[in-house]
């Protein structure tokens, strides 16, 4: 069975309370139940983590026993060359995901570190990056030769 990694930076707890506007009225919890649903569809399990910190991030990818990321670095997004340096570290296929549309928004948000070192971004989509971002991880890691 596939095992994804999925994780949620900073302030993604506040989801449905903070700038419901821009993010949805979605929780979290709403947004990982969705996740679990498709996971057991797909036929995969799923780690999900939520971190605000930085470094706690960084060691998570490190010490990952998982076939893909999904992550939503959120404002780490636009800082951290240590969370890009741990996904490329990882050498599995990721994800990145953006329930918002970073390129509509301010201008700082418009370079991300992770996108370069990530097998796709997903961005505007809301709480659907998510599952498409899972779909996606999933049909690449099928389609590649596993051993026996």
């Amino acid at each position: 069975m596939l095992k994804i990694l999925v994780i949620h930076g900073p302030n993604l707890l506040l989801l449905g309370k903070r700038e419901t506007h821009i993010y949805g009225d979605m929780t979290l919890d709403d947004i990982n139940r969705d996740l679990l649903k498709k996971a057991d569809e797909l036929g995969c399990s799923l780690d999900i983590i939520q971190r605000d910190d930085e470094g706690s991030i960084v060691s998570l990818i490190g010490v990952a026993q998982a076939d893909g990321l999904l992550i939503n670095p959120a404002a780490y997004t636009h800082t951290s060359v240590a969370i890009a340096d741990a996904i490329l570290s990882m050498a599995k296929p990721a994800v990145e995901v953006h329930l918002s549309n970073i390129y509509k928004r301010e201008s700082w948000r418009h370079h991300s570190y992770v996108a370069p070192v990530v097998t796709g971004q997903i961005s505007g989509l809301g709480a659907d990056g998510y599952i498409l971002g899972l779909e996606f991880l999933i049909k690449t890691l099928s389609s590649q030769e596993r051993p026996t």
